[in-house]
């Protein structure tokens, strides 16, 4: 029996693993799963010696390649130092030295940062932030929460309830308290004659009327800036969120921008709200954040929702917690991808990368089966028509073939590489996932 069965039937036999249909894998030509032993740069490798370009960076967290040397050095050195110590009543250096580098990449219009371990975990802050803001500033009724349409903040109760995906919410319909869902300004919804900018304008006139109607309920509008990931990699023009920040600012409502999977540079920009031009008032971000390496996420906010929390009275402080808050080595890894995306001028270089990969998916673009070929920074995507329910897992095993790591979210294929891929690698990519579509296809 080779490594590779032998670690597999272990893995069947022990690991529930998760956003899966166990039974998929159960059956002797199911979805493929994968025993890894090794990793670097872009490329994944088996026990058998077979190898897989990444290329969706692992869940969209991997930015600058496996087994990267520099926070490799980082998370040695901080080993011998301090792994981790409780936050509540201690600090240390690398959480405060973090807090201040990432409020300063927000100009510091977002002061104060509060740490958890994931991306769910940090809408929940969010959320509850908001929620006792008003609270402690005497509006408790501003209990109401608002999303889009095609939404994906999370998985846990409270996220569930601002996320508009019925695969992952509906099985748990009774535990939610629901949010309100307003119309996406994703720009496949234009009509004929329309362009991305007049569906973001359509999707904010229903942000107004719902706002002059309900504000007084209402404590934040939460929105994926720029790439709605989960449904599709719905794209939409920062029209939207400009207006948006426009019409919270006008009826008293919180913005929550949820970053966990489109910043550190996936769209183009550091942050995806930068190219609206504006700040939030919560900035949730996770996935990236350490480069891949360690569970991490945080909410970052302004001075004035922090100070609405101080008071003798412990019941107006924010009592949330998570055991690894604010983790030692964590917060470095962090901090060596921050020190990456400065030395290497990481965004330029990342706009050229685009553009060429963008060239090399030529040949697909012209395909007769895709629609909405689509691009934002480093996330390119396209929708194919007349795809059946068993599509994504019969494109994932074909690119798995073709030495590609690509999972489709239904019909839509899109890639989201680390940072790092070379001409070739590129290369490998943008043909493989022709080949890949072409198979699929057959």
């Amino acid at each position: 029996m080779s490594a590779n069965r032998r670690l597999l039937d272990r893995s069947l036999a022990a690991v529930w693993h998760p956003c899966t249909q166990m039974q998929h894998h159960l059956a002797a030509d199911g979805l493929p799963l994968i025993p890894v032993q090794s990793g670097e740069g872009v490329w994944l490798t088996d026990f058998d010696g077979r190898r897989y370009l990444d290329g969706v960076s692992s869940w969209w967290v991997n930015l600058f390649g496996h087994r990267n040397p520099r926070i490799n050095a980082a998370l040695r050195d901080q080993l011998e130092t301090l792994e981790h110590v409780i936050l509540a009543g201690f600090t240390h250096e690398p959480v405060v030295q973090l807090s201040e580098r990432l409020s300063a990449l927000t100009g510091g219009a977002l002061g104060h940062a509060f740490y958890a371990s994931d991306g769910a975990s940090a809408t929940e802050i969010a959320l509850k932030m908001s929620h006792h803001y008003w609270r402690n500033t005497g509006q408790p009724e501003k209990t109401d929460f608002l999303c889009l349409e095609g939404s994906y903040h999370g998985e846990t109760v409270g996220a569930l309830a601002v996320t508009d995906v019925a695969l992952f919410k509906d099985a748990y319909a009774p535990l939610i308290r629901p949010a309100a869902v307003l119309p996406s300004p994703d720009a496949r919804l234009a009509r004929d004659g329309e362009t991305a900018a007049d569906v973001a304008r359509r999707a904010a006139a229903a942000l107004e009327a719902h706002l002059q109607a309900h504000h007084d309920h209402i404590a934040a509008l939460i929105v994926e800036p720029l790439i709605q990931c989960a449904t599709g990699m719905a794209m939409h023009d920062p029209l939207y969120l400009s207006l948006a920040r426009q019409a919270c600012d006008r009826y008293g409502v919180h913005l929550i921008c949820d970053e966990i999977a489109v910043g550190f540079g996936r769209s183009g920009t550091f942050f995806a709200h930068e190219q609206a031009n504006i700040r939030p008032d919560f900035l949730c971000l996770s996935k990236g954040i350490t480069g891949g390496y360690l569970p991490l996420s945080v909410v970052l906010t302004t001075d004035t929702v922090y100070e609405a929390f101080l008071d003798d009275a412990v019941t107006r402080g924010f009592l949330h917690s998570h055991s690894y808050t604010g983790n030692a080595l964590a917060c470095r890894a962090a901090l060596a991808t921050l020190d990456i995306f400065e030395q290497d001028d990481v965004i330029a270089a990342n706009r050229q990368l685009s553009e060429r990969l963008h060239q090399l998916l030529e040949p697909l673009r012209q395909h007769p089966r895709v629609r909405h070929y689509r691009r934002r920074g480093m996330i390119l995507a396209f929708d194919v028509e007349g795809a059946d329910a068993s599509f994504s897992r019969r494109f994932y095993k074909a690119g798995l073939e073709r030495e590609l790591m690509l999972r489709p979210i239904g019909n839509t294929v899109y890639l989201m590489p680390p940072y790092v891929l070379s001409e070739d690698e590129a290369r490998h990519l943008c043909q493989g996932t022709l080949a890949t579509l072409e198979a699929t296809l057959a």
